[in-house]
């Protein structure tokens, strides 16, 4: 809501326009399963973890963007089914509220983008013999729901805001990626498109999934749905691993398979005014002030310039 989140191996910064004008920040120290348990640092099982954890973090980065924000923005009552969770599990009721949050998310995701897709697959299953043409049909549908799904949500008002603050995330990692200090002029003249987009990683998680649920054969609904959702987080780690190796290849071909990932966002990122990149560029900093200040030092001792400002390559 009004800002942006920048996340780096070692924290995160939550920067937001506050209704009086003013940048407000917040920055935590980032903690993740994956240092506790290195085995899951693997292959696959680290995509899925961290797809796992971003959902969580997403969430409560919009609640405390909302606290950030001002008076003007509405404060969330907890309701009492949160409230009593709240007191049973002994957590604190905004942990709850998340994790809520998030499973609902997840509910409304699956009712869309799995179960609606089958069950219109399944009307024209009559007419077509070949489990693999169904089931190819069926994720053909699910992309064209996610298409549907982006182009309305971008034409509401406030998602075009954060859509806004998305193309100044874009553009301030790219100013950092090129070398330049981090300044409103110097960012503003970058692409809003970047390959390490979760939008591109959710493109490819659909051309996955339609591969995978291919070959599944044909059971009923409870089956095929029940199927679709234990195979979601293999999907969801492989694709993990497509877009990191995709964010760090120069090669032609791998342009060329990103290229629809990229044009997608053209829907999820809007030009950002200068005011926008500012809050970009201060989370940014906020993030990832350790590790400009180590960059900047190793190029005071090799006589080098040291005008470089940004933050990791996998922010």
């Amino acid at each position: 809501m009004e800002g942006v989140m920048m996340k780096a191996p070692e924290r995160i910064a939550i920067a937001v326009r506050r209704s009086d004008g003013q940048i407000e920040v917040k920055k935590q120290t980032l903690t993740t399963i994956l240092n506790k348990y290195p085995i899951l640092k693997l292959p696959v099982l680290r995509g899925i973890i961290t797809f796992a954890e971003t959902m969580v973090l997403g969430v409560r980065s919009l609640m405390t963007s909302a606290e950030l924000y001002g008076e003007d923005a509405e404060e969330y009552k907890p309701s009492r089914f949160e409230s009593f969770l709240a007191e049973k599990l002994g957590r604190e009721v905004e942990e709850v509220v998340v994790y809520s949050a998030v499973v609902l998310a997840l509910i409304f995701a699956v009712g869309l983008f799995i179960l609606l897709p089958a069950l219109l697959s399944g009307l024209i299953r009559p007419f077509i013999r070949s489990h693999v043409a169904v089931n190819f049909i069926e994720g053909l549908i699910r992309l064209g729901i996610f298409l549907i799904y982006l182009v309305l949500v971008s034409r509401v008002k406030d998602i075009r805001r954060v859509f806004e603050y998305h193309g100044a995330e874009h553009k301030t990692i790219h100013c950092y990626e090129h070398d330049e200090e981090l300044t409103v002029e110097n960012a503003r003249k970058y692409s809003t498109l970047h390959p390490r987009c979760g939008t591109a990683f959710l493109l490819i998680v659909m051309v996955i999934s339609i591969v995978i649920y291919s070959f599944m054969g044909w059971q009923n609904i409870f089956v095929r749905v029940l199927g679709r959702l234990l195979l979601l987080p293999l999907i969801a780690g492989l694709s993990y691993e497509v877009t990191r190796l995709a964010g760090r290849s120069k090669s032609r071909f791998v342009r060329i398979i990103m290229y629809p990932g990229m044009m997608l966002q053209r829907l999820t990122t809007r030009e950002p005014d200068d005011s926008q990149l500012e809050v970009a560029i201060r989370a940014f900093k906020e993030a990832a002030g350790h590790i400009l200040e180590r960059e900047a030092e190793e190029k005071v001792e090799s006589g080098a310039d040291t005008g470089l400002v940004g933050c990791p390559a996998d922010a």
